[in-house]
């Protein structure tokens, strides 16, 4: 009962995302979801990067992409939020911070 048996399909040198990122990113999108921002997502699992996209609609470039690149680690910060037309929005090293401006859009002043 000892033996690990890998996920077939998957690489050894390949980069994901562990449980606690997924489920900060996840929160954040059925938010999103559930303002009326974003219906589709897709991610991606590579050999240099993880990329979360969400999308406004399904046949559009991604509205966000959220990457993590561990080689950058020690540089710029392994996350990275992509806008829409390819910019850097944001990088840094924590995941939180980087998700910030995407989460100042579900804020919204309440008058009384």
């Amino acid at each position: 009962m000892t033996n690990v048996t890998p996920f077939p399909g998957s690489s050894p040198g390949q980069i994901g995302f562990d449980r606690i990122e997924l489920q900060r990113i996840m929160d954040l999108y059925g938010r999103m979801v559930a303002a009326g921002h974003w219906r589709d997502y897709a991610m991606d699992m590579g050999r240099e990067a993880a990329v979360f996209s969400a999308f406004r609609r399904t046949a559009e470039r991604p509205e966000y992409r959220i990457e993590k690149r561990p080689a950058l680690r020690h540089r710029q910060g392994m996350w990275a939020l992509v806008g829409e037309g390819g910019q850097v929005l944001k990088r840094g090293q924590e995941l939180q911070g980087v998700l910030a401006p995407v989460e100042r859009k579900l804020m919204r002043i309440v008058e009384e």
